[in-house]
């Protein structure tokens, strides 16, 4: 980076990743992003996400310079949260599953937090959604002595069961990571999707982590369904689909979320 930055840090990532509300060259404000030894092409996969989604017409925030230690993003000035606001999330959030893929996968890896996403492309989404999502958490867990043998058992068997439970879905463009800190509210009133952790995948997953970590309003709700009915059963479905970000979170933070992934693991497996 060769251009002048004024740091103001910014309260939202700790430890080896820092964030900083900035002042540009003196004049524009920005959000500088920066972590050092990041993976290869973590800031790159960050960008190529803000990008997808913005193709298909949700706001996201402009990407201004991006390497592999860092990247800025055009300042978002977040206001309220109205009704309104969600609403037009809620729309957007329909524009993005209305982007059809081939596959399941992507054309880069992408990471949900700190966690990586093997995005190798593959056409069945259970086999998908097991092999490359919640098989190897569970191995990661197993290694890291937060999951037994008969937990991984129970995860392996869910895994074989998932047609079951989860009808056919075709690939659609997902967020991947939508939970409430990753969705704004602009002073305007406009809804602004951040931090995504892009995919072809189904959109009921995405859907699904919208009820997780404090979850969306009613009129975030009202609106994605004006657009994209849901097929019957969904609720059964939401805790399925979350076990992706609650064993993701148990890699990443530890045994705190042993109790809800084995909670979901007894339910469906």
């Amino acid at each position: 980076m060769d251009r002048q930055l004024r740091l103001q840090p910014y309260p939202e990532w700790r430890g080896e990743r820092r964030a900083f509300q900035a002042c540009l060259d003196g004049q524009a404000e920005v959000y500088l992003k920066e972590r050092a030894g990041a993976p290869a092409g973590f800031f790159a996969a960050e960008r190529r996400g803000l990008q997808a989604l913005g193709e298909s017409g949700a706001s996201v925030p402009e990407v201004l310079s991006q390497g592999e230690d860092h990247i800025i993003l055009a300042w978002v000035e977040a206001g309220a949260v109205t009704d309104d606001g969600m609403a037009d999330l809620g729309i957007q959030l329909a524009r993005v599953h209305a982007q059809a893929g081939t596959s399941f996968g992507f054309d880069c890896t992408t990471w949900c937090g700190e966690g990586r996403q093997d995005n190798r492309l593959m056409d069945n989404g259970h086999d998908f959604f097991a092999q490359r999502r919640l098989l190897p958490l569970g191995d990661k867990a197993a290694l890291l002595g937060l999951l037994n043998g008969p937990e991984v058992q129970l995860l392996e068997r869910l895994c074989t069961r998932l047609p079951d439970w989860i009808p056919e879905q075709p690939p659609v463009l997902i967020h991947g990571d939508l939970w409430s800190g990753n969705a704004l509210v602009t002073s305007e009133g406009q809804g602004v999707l951040i931090d995504p952790a892009v995919s072809w995948g189904w959109a009921e997953a995405d859907l699904a982590m919208t009820h997780l970590f404090g979850g969306f309003s009613p009129a975030f709700y009202r609106a994605y369904q004006s657009v994209h009915s849901l097929e019957t059963g969904f609720e059964e479905r939401v805790d399925l689909y979350n076990l992706y970000h609650l064993l993701n979170h148990l890699v990443i933070f530890g045994a705190a979320y042993h109790a809800s992934v084995l909670r979901v693991l007894k339910r469906y497996g």
